[in-house]
């Protein structure tokens, strides 16, 4: 970031600010803050510190470009083309659903299981379904040195942005990438399958937020007409690819905690773990196979 003729930073953010107030954003100040800081490599310690520094015309273009697409609903960290999770910083593509906090949830419920069958199994394989920017399986990887993990979606352009995440993130040696639905291109056994997988119901959709369904791939939301689809194709073949102690972690919607249990317990396996989020809504499912 170059000085220059520009505005302040802190005016720039003041600006960005003012605008998405008026905008009736959710929390104009945060997002200001992550926007500007984002796209002037600043922390949000540095937005403070160095606020009377002036950006160029260049910068501030680049951050006026940006509050107009926010204001057509496009989320921050789509503008940014980035976002963090689990201690990772990951690219997002258009074919990828941005990764939520919500779905850190989801990792930190699997990593005791992973640390328990690791001291039992030694290294451990696992299977990402619908793997997206590779998300889970990279923060399971990255928190677990030993573990290889595949990421398999049905979009090859979902598949390419997780190999760069892997790469930029130091884990590109120990993640592979299959690509096709469900497990068509699966060959082998895990000892720990996850997906957040499509979970809403398809005539929802249209009702979601614009951030959501206009930014998100429909792909990546689309469940069919009760949102279950994915768990049924999940729960119809995941135990031919489960070793026999083997573990699948699944993030569902708010109201799904039965019908997913009772598809996943028709197909065979047992409930062990489930998990609410932040909003203290059903959000993870941990099931293992009864044999």
């Amino acid at each position: 970031m170059s000085g220059g003729q520009g505005p302040t930073i802190s005016g720039l953010l003041q600006e960005v600010r003012s605008r998405f107030a008026e905008a009736d954003l959710d929390d104009p100040a945060t997002e200001a803050r992550i926007l500007v800081g984002g796209l002037l490599r600043l922390s949000a310690t540095g937005l403070v510190t160095r606020g009377s520094e002036r950006v160029s015309e260049d910068d501030a273009a680049t951050v006026r470009a940006a509050i107009a697409r926010r204001l057509n609903h496009e989320p921050v960290h789509r503008i940014l083309g980035e976002r963090e999770f689990y201690g990772l910083s990951l690219r997002l593509s258009p074919a990828t659903l941005e990764p939520r906090p919500d779905t850190e949830i989801l990792v930190d419920t699997m990593l005791p299981h992973i640390r328990r069958l690791e001291s039992k199994i030694g290294n451990i394989h696992m299977l990402d379904i619908g793997t997206g920017t590779g998300a889970i399986c990279l923060a399971l990887l990255h928190e677990s040195p030993q573990a290889t993990g595949v990421g398999s979606d049905i979009s090859s352009e979902a598949l390419e942005t997780a190999r760069g995440n892997a790469e930029r993130n130091g884990l590109a040696e120990r993640f592979m990438t299959a690509h096709g639905s469900w497990f068509d291109a699966i060959h082998e056994c895990f000892h720990v399958i996850v997906s957040n997988p499509p979970y809403i119901a398809s005539n929802v959709i249209s009702t979601l937020a614009p951030e959501v369904k206009d930014f998100d791939p429909p792909a990546a939301l689309d469940g069919g007409l009760d949102g279950l689809d994915a768990y049924r194709a999940i729960a119809k073949d995941a135990a031919r690819f489960l070793h026999p102690d083997g573990m699948i972690g699944v993030e569902i919607g708010y109201d799904q905690r039965e019908t997913v249990t009772s598809i996943f317990e028709g197909a065979g396996f047992s409930l062990v773990e489930a998990v609410r989020d932040y909003g203290q809504n059903d959000r993870v499912l941990v099931f293992e196979f009864q044999h």
